[in-house]
């Protein structure tokens, strides 16, 4: 198999360290939006959902 160079490592090397922190701190705030959202549409459809009959 040829030997591939790691592409993370080179994406990493080719931006700034002010780069690479911007980059990571948006996808961390990404990251807590998408599951906050999950959350939220959880307990919606959770509370939409009325009471379950024989409880």
């Amino acid at each position: 198999m040829a030997n591939l160079p790691n592409l993370r490592r080179l994406f990493v090397e080719a931006r700034t360290e002010a780069e690479e922190s911007e980059y990571s701190r948006t996808a961390f705030y990404n990251l807590v939006l998408f599951l906050s959202s999950v959350a939220v549409f959880s307990l919606t459809a959770q509370r939409m959902g009325g009471p379950k009959p024989g409880r």
